[in-house]
């Protein structure tokens, strides 16, 4: 049966802290919103629904890989909107997957997926262990038999046909898509859960996904590596910058911006490790904003990206490859500086140079050209 799966995230709370909706929030280095779409990588068609405010970042996030759907005010004319939007397009069968359940075992939704092969609803779940009371004014008020109680999941599966007609039916709001397919008589088979798939709601659920991910890697840590690699030409000046430290020379470096070659590829190292592309995808040389921009604008947002990830500089090296200027005299300068850009102690911060023996365009001084390595730690 073709399959779509709706992963709705148009929910603006910040119950979770932050100060981001918690489906835009940092866990393990990726927006929580990330991590959910990878658990649903296998799925023929997936429809993000977002807020309307969120459509650029949705966008920057997914590269044009799904269908993005504005939400309502409300989770059900969410997922109701998504659903109107697959009408006709041969859709038989739909997982409908709350944003905030990143950790969610593939085996759970194999389980939601084999249910639908012999019925028109299923939907994970766990049966309640715990003791239940009911309270009144912070007192125990009254218990309540645990019987036949579960924890209810999500991807709950559906019929595409007969969820559509459910919402249609249910102008009203709805806790989940179960609550919608019962009021219109459907029954919904119930499958086996998993702890794992907890859903973030509460700050401190994040301190319990991120040891979950560490558990299913197997270490403390997610270490990411990244290297930059750039080249500017000499052209007529009385000096260069390198790492953000101006050097008197004879010649100066062209380029669209100041040509700082090292913080250059200090940057594309950062957004390597981030598996974000270079700075040309971040800062077009066809935008007439950046021509001559200072090069620390570019670290920065690369840095403040990072951090918004979930990362930290571990450590970078930057190597300038030129005959002239000779760059001992400034490298720790040059370390300083890099360092304060990015906010970190300067001993997680090398600056070094070599020549090329007087080979190539650097040994014929019609150039420098710069390596850098960055390490981000996450986790």
């Amino acid at each position: 049966m073709s399959e779509a799966v709706i992963i709705v995230a148009a929910g603006r709370g910040l119950r979770a802290g932050g100060g981001l909706p918690k489906q835009w929030r940092a866990l393990a280095g990726q927006p929580v919103l990330a991590q959910t779409l990878a658990a649903f990588a296998d799925a023929p068609r997936r429809v993000l629904v977002v807020h309307p405010d969120d459509m650029a970042q949705a966008l920057a996030l997914t590269g044009g890989t799904v269908t993005l759907i504005a939400g309502g005010a409300t989770r059900a004319e969410s997922v109701r909107n998504a659903l109107e939007a697959l009408e006709g397009s041969g859709i038989e069968t739909v997982l409908i997957h709350d944003a905030a359940r990143p950790l969610v075992p593939h085996e759970v939704i194999d389980r939601v997926r084999a249910a639908l092969r012999e019925g028109p609803a299923a939907a994970p779940a766990l049966a309640v262990s715990d003791a239940l009371w009911r309270g009144d004014a912070g007192l125990v008020s009254g218990v309540q038999d645990r019987e036949g109680l579960y924890r209810a999941q999500t991807p709950q599966g559906f019929h595409f046909a007969a969820i559509l007609a459910a919402h249609r039916a249910h102008p009203w709001a709805a806790a989940d898509d179960v609550e919608v397919a019962r009021a219109a008589g459907l029954p919904v088979a119930i499958v086996a859960g998993h702890e794992d798939n907890l859903k973030i709601t509460y700050p401190e659920d994040f301190d319990r996904a991120a040891a979950i991910l560490r558990a299913r890697r197997g270490d403390g840590m997610d270490i990411r590596l990244g290297n930059g690699y750039d080249v500017h030409a000499f052209c007529a000046g009385d000096h260069v910058t390198l790492c953000g430290v101006k050097v008197p020379h004879s010649k100066g470096l062209l380029g669209h911006s100041d040509a700082d070659v090292g913080m250059h590829a200090l940057t594309d190292a950062i957004y390597g490790a981030l598996a974000e592309g270079d700075i040309g995808r971040h800062f077009p040389p066809s935008d007439p904003q950046w021509k001559g921009a200072a090069s620390w604008i570019f670290l920065d947002h690369a840095v403040k990206l990072a951090a918004a990830k979930g990362y930290r500089l571990g450590n970078c090296d930057v190597t300038l490859v030129c005959e002239r200027p000779k760059i001992g005299p400034h490298a720790l300068e040059m370390a300083a500086e890099l360092a304060r850009i990015m906010g970190v102690d300067p001993s997680r911060v090398s600056v070094k140079a070599t020549t090329s023996e007087r080979l190539g365009f650097t040994g014929r001084e019609e150039g420098i050209a710069a390596i850098a390595t960055a390490t981000l730690i996450g986790g």
